[in-house]
């Protein structure tokens, strides 16, 4: 697929999700009065450090002068002329310092270089020049007759670093002119290593795609990319063996495109499933597998042993150098053998990085024989990446890490798992809600963060771009801010495909842990709008009500055909394709349904009644959707689109058209019941029944592991029940049946369902006795666990 150039900076990104769908930006090629008039200056990703207007902006003239010497660096002048062509300049002259024409007077000058360089310096000026490794300093201004603009650099990627700033400050200045704001940048990241991961299960990248990632990496000024897919073969499990030498021809082109970026290519290889520690043989592999790397220009490594069993040996060898097997004799053997790669294979080899490990025990910061091993023996320089506490954690704070760095005797480099989704709780979802919950301050603790990203590489940009934002200037990071600065990267800069974006990713927000509470809600913007419609049209305004939540269920039946319109990243189309095919359908399922309460409201009980069901019609379309094929390990399963929120509204509004007027209409009479149940997984009580009804869906109940389990409600009044919802987890059931009792004891069957999927339900019963108990019995399980639901609701009337 090919390189879309990116276009962020020809737009003003001025996009708030606000309470209307006005988005309140001045078109991008309005004339400016005088070209050279101040403009506002676009929003800068990542945010620097020290931004200053500085007098008037400066126009791109036709021709250009790019002052560049030997000491410039390559990638950054490059990408210098590339932009520059891209707004207005018609021809880049590129000249030595000593060689600059006398007709420059009147042309736009680009100094580009080291910052001590001396004409560099003199241009400058005032501006600060960060003492800082990848810092730099950016000057645009008025000279008399002509314009310059200045970019220092402290080393060659703080260059590249400051043509990644300039790219995003050009403006349109009337028609097809370009200008610059005048400004004066200081910039210098406050984290040293900054990225991702590529550490998660199933379907690995592909190699185009990695290429992509490169690309994007060094736009966003993240410096690391970690290879390490759990799925690749020679990564893990055959690591003693080569890579064949196809593979090993696509690492060397994609070493080659990370330094190109500015990118440290880290290769990794993991051998804890099968290496005995003590073994020069062993040994003796895992550094040739570095040193092939080496030679195709690789020069940060790191060996992760997480996810493996540490409580046995994988030799009688290790037993007898490090004693019987246990958490503190795996750290000391575990040190022998990093020690080794970073005294022998690193420290000899010019150039490489301190090697990079990932503990066993990763995802804590309780002290323990393991950390000790660690703490007191491995060598200083090895960094050590930690997740969190939690493997996929609700927030990371200062205490956090200061408490990691104590156990570990160092700073800890942060491999954050979000916005990865190849784990149980993320199935059928994409994750596309902004980087978030990571305290300001974690600069002065952490030697950096890397993302593990989604198997979806382009839909991991969202929050990749906001992990990079964060690591750069932790302490002027903005949550909200970043999340619509990436969709308007991924939007290549329009507005319309920006909003499509923000509304589709409201939809896509929700962010699971491996626990029971995620730590992102899901569509919090719709939530907002679903209350706000049910609390007018309770309070008697129904036909305003409509109205407002109209326009949004308009926006969300849209967004996909207007990402799909060629603005957006098309990579990011091919990702999101099963989900933005189902949000079409629940956007119409919304409409239509908003459509049927506006006409019963007008008296029309037969429009009415034929929108129901064309609403339903097509919310049964929506759940038949499946993400196919499937890149993840969770496979062809119904993609989450709003879920909790969306299909919520639709099944309230449901039961209000079916029981008009009367009373509990659209009330969940579950929520005021009590929930029981046949057992409880392990009796484990974050499992137990209550969590079925506490309206909230990162909760679950869990039964035992037999197909005859159920759950129940009791209502806190007799009722004619109209609907049972149910929100599954991954464990549902092939065959189950709703029944009801007056007095929990005679039970009645009143539906029997038999879903293609798990997913959410929505049983429609018929039935004019009110009843006191609702059971939802499993008749066969789709898996070897047991039944296990997050949520389940109940809608009727109150037999009062």
């Amino acid at each position: 697929m090919g390189r879309r150039v990116n276009a962020i900076a020809t737009v003003s990104m001025c996009f708030a999700l606000a309470s209307t769908m006005a988005f309140g930006c001045p078109p991008a090629a309005a004339a400016d009065a005088d070209p050279h008039a101040a403009a506002a200056v676009p929003p800068l990703s990542p945010t620097p450090q020290s931004l200053t207007r500085a007098g008037d902006d400066v126009v791109v003239t036709g021709r250009v002068l790019v002052v560049a010497d030997e000491d410039t660096d390559a990638a950054a002048r490059a990408r210098l002329v590339r932009e520059l062509t891209a707004h207005g300049a018609r021809r880049v002259d590129v000249v030595a310092p000593g060689d600059v024409p006398r007709a420059a007077a009147g042309l736009l000058t680009v100094r580009l270089g080291p910052a001590a360089r001396p004409d560099i310096a003199a241009a400058l000026g005032d501006t600060a020049v960060p003492d800082h490794a990848e810092g730099y300093a950016l000057r645009v201004a008025r000279s008399g007759q002509g314009s310059r603009i200045t970019l220092g650099g402290k080393d060659g990627t703080g260059q590249f670093y400051a043509v990644q700033t300039l790219r995003q400050l050009f403006v349109r200045a009337g028609g097809k002119a370009w200008k610059v704001p005048g400004v004066r940048v200081s910039d210098y990241p406050s984290m040293p290593l900054r990225g991702t991961i590529e550490g998660f299960y199933g379907q690995p990248w592909t190699h185009a795609e990695r290429l992509d990632q490169m690309d994007f990496y060094g736009d966003v000024k993240a410096n690391t990319y970690v290879y390490a897919p759990k799925d690749d073969p020679y990564h893990r499990g055959k690591w003693r063996e080569p890579y064949p030498a196809d593979k090993l021809a696509e690492l060397g082109e994609l070493v080659d495109r990370a330094t190109a970026n500015h990118v440290r290519f880290t290769f990794a290889v993991s051998p804890g499933e099968s290496i005995c520690y003590s073994d020069p043989a062993d040994r003796k592999a895992l550094k040739a597998k570095l040193q092939a790397l080496y030679d195709l220009g690789t020069r940060a490594f790191s060996i992760p042993l997480d996810d493996i069993d540490y409580t046995s040996w994988n030799c009688e060898a290790d037993r007898a150098a490090y004693g019987a097997p246990s958490a503190g004799a795996a750290g000391k053997a575990q040190v022998d053998l990093l020690n080794d790669v970073q005294r022998d294979f690193i420290a000899g080899h010019e150039g490489a990085w301190p090697l990079q490990m990932v503990p066993t025990e990763y995802y804590n910061h309780t002290d323990s024989a393991y950390k000790q091993a660690l703490r007191t023996t491995l060598d200083p320089a090895v960094e050590v990446m930690w997740t969190g506490v939690g493997v996929v954690p609700t927030q990371i704070t200062n205490e956090d890490a200061e408490q990691a760095a104590k156990v570990f005797g160092r700073k800890v480099f942060v491999w954050d798992n979000y916005p990865v989704n190849d784990f149980g709780n993320t199935s059928g979802r994409l994750l596309l809600a902004p980087y978030d919950k990571r305290e300001a301050g974690l600069s002065e603790h952490l030697s950096g963060i890397v993302a593990n990203p989604m198997n979806q590489p382009y839909a991991s940009k969202v929050a990749v771009f906001g992990a990079a934002d964060f690591s750069w200037n932790d302490r002027a990071y903005d949550a909200r801010k970043n999340w619509r600065n990436a969709m308007a990267y991924l939007a290549g800069g329009d507005r319309e495909a920006t909003d499509a974006l923000l509304v589709f990713g409201d939809l896509e927000h929700m962010a699971p842990t491996f626990g029971t509470t995620p730590w992102q809600p899901q569509a919090p913007e719709l939530a907002r709008r679903t209350a706000e419609f049910w609390q007018r049209w309770d309070a008697g305004d129904r036909t305003g009500a409509v109205k407002a939540l109209r326009a949004y269920a308009t926006a969300v039946e849209q967004a996909p055909a207007t990402i799909r319109g060629g603005s957006v990243d098309e990579g990011f189309t091919v990702d999101a394709a099963p989900w933005l095919d189902a949000t079409e359908l629940w956007g119409k399922a919304m409409v239509t349904m908003l459509g049927a309460l506006d006409a019963r409201q007008a008296g029309d009980k037969e429009a009415s009644d034929r929108l129901l069901a064309e609403s339903n019609e097509l919310q049964r379309r929506a759940r038949a959707v499946r993400v196919d094929p499937p890149r993840n390990s969770w496979g062809k399963v119904q993609p989450k689109v709003g879920d909790g929120v969306l299909d919520t509204f639709l099944v309230q509004a449901d039961v209000r058209l079916r029981l008009w007027d009367s009373a509990g209409g659209g009330e969940n009479l579950a929520l005021k019941g009590t929930a029981s149940a046949s057992s409880v997984e392990q009796d484990l009580d974050r499992l137990a029944p209550r969590y079925v009804n506490d309206g909230l869906i990162g909760t679950r109940w869990a039964s035992g592991y037999s197909d005859d389990e159920w759950v129940q409600i009791e209502l806190a009044a007799p009722t004619k029940v109209a609907a049972v919802t149910l929100a599954w987890e991954n464990a549902c059931a092939t065959e189950y049946a709703v029944q009801t009792s007056e007095d929990g004891v005679a039970w009645k069957t009143v539906s029997t369902q038999r879903p293609d999927d798990c997913g959410n339900d929505v049983v429609r019963l018929a039935s004019d006795d009110a009843v006191r108990y609702v059971r939802v019995q499993g008749v066969e399980r789709k898996t070897t666990w047991g039944y296990s639901i997050h949520e389940m609701g109940v809608y009727g009337t109150p037999a009062f």
